[in-house]
């Protein structure tokens, strides 16, 4: 697992910013007018969003427009299968003690 990924992720602003990205790409400005910050600030996140391979941009006359990359979502996705085994595995467990229990009270 890239941890620069989750290290990208793990700070709100940039969190919110891939939320919106996840609607389809915005300019900086646009960015930084939904979150109600500067456009320098909404710059810095977007560049470590970029390092972290998270996000891409193309220039269309002077803006930079910014997009969600696919690849790093699939990877955390694999990544997380592990331990989204192992929590439905205890869930189920839960589940079935719960139903016990409740059968014992209706009896």
């Amino acid at each position: 697992m890239n941890t620069k990924i989750l290290s990208a992720l793990a700070e709100p602003s940039r969190l919110r910013i891939v939320e919106l990205l996840r609607d389809g790409p915005l300019t900086v400005g646009e960015i930084a007018d939904r979150l109600h910050i500067r456009q320098p600030q909404a710059s810095k996140h977007l560049r470590v969003l970029y390092e972290a391979g998270i996000v891409e941009f193309y220039a269309e006359t002077n803006r930079r427009i910014y997009k969600l990359r696919s690849e790093p979502f699939k990877e955390l996705n694999s990544w997380l299968d592990q331990y989204r085994a192992l929590w439905e595995e205890k869930l189920d467990s839960l589940d079935r003690y719960l139903q016990e229990l409740q059968k014992k009270k209706e009896e």
